[in-house]
């Protein structure tokens, strides 16, 4: 449900600013028990088909910052991307990110919609601002993906002429998703013995991008019927009269 309210009508004003080393970040709990793993499910797709390169930023609960009115502003997004970032020490922990100043501006933005209302559709334009106006006027986030896991349903928002239009899903019910060049959508099934409604990608020509799990056990399948047809080739061979380890 957007909630509705009437956005101010004096343009904020908006600077990017390094994060205050003593700044206290905001420590929001997780509302929902599934968040971190479906977070974790898409970062890990990715990685495992070799689509992250060392200069990405790619995270979830991890503070977006802004300074509006002069004041700072941080929203702790359930999932991210950001093509390029400027790298930092081997012996520094980013904690925070500040677009424009660090590195690009953030390409796709998710937020895993809770029971109670977390402000993830607010359009609230004052303090403390809504989700969807921080991340639409603020922050100008190209893709703005919302994903209602009780539903289950997915919306995707597409920032054009400065403002967010929704999306239509394909055919298939997935939503392409331009910044990553993957399709998005729904995918039931089991993943660290949890047996849920998970968000995953598909490449341009539908094929699923699996997870390393998947990968594996793929691998495991080929070794096994690679030795179950070792094992028939050396049976006929011995039924010959041949000895295959001397062949060996």
């Amino acid at each position: 449900m957007v909630l509705q309210i009437q956005p101010s009508q004096k343009k904020p004003n908006v600077s990017w600013e390094a994060l205050p080393a003593d700044f206290i970040l905001p420590d929001d709990p997780v509302e929902n028990i599934q968040q971190p793993s479906l977070a974790a499910a898409l970062t890990d797709a990715l990685g495992a088909n070799g689509r992250i390169q060392p200069q990405m930023l790619i995270g979830s609960n991890f503070g977006l910052v802004a300074t509006i009115n002069k004041k700072i502003v941080v929203k702790a997004p359930d999932w991210f991307y950001i093509p390029q970032v400027q790298p930092v020490a081997a012996d520094i922990i980013r904690r925070s990110y500040t677009p424009n100043l660090e590195g690009d501006a953030v390409a796709v933005v998710m937020e895993f919609l809770s029971e109670t209302e977390g402000g993830e559709l607010s359009i609230r334009s004052t303090p403390p601002y809504g989700k969807l106006y921080f991340y639409e006027k603020i922050l100008q986030v190209p893709t703005y993906v919302t994903y209602d896991p009780y539903e289950p349903s997915l919306e995707v928002r597409i920032w054009q002429n400065e403002q967010y239009t929704l999306q239509t899903a394909d055919a298939n019910g997935r939503f392409w998703i331009p910044e990553l060049e993957l399709f998005l959508g729904i995918w039931q099934g089991e993943r660290l013995c949890k047996t849920i409604n998970w968000l995953r990608w598909w490449d341009s020509a539908g094929n699923l991008l699996l997870w390393s799990s998947e990968q594996a056990e793929q691998e495991r399948q080929r070794a096994e019927q690679e030795r179950q047809r070792a094992e028939r080739l050396a049976a006929k061979l011995r039924e010959l009269g041949v000895d295959p380890d001397a062949i060996a």
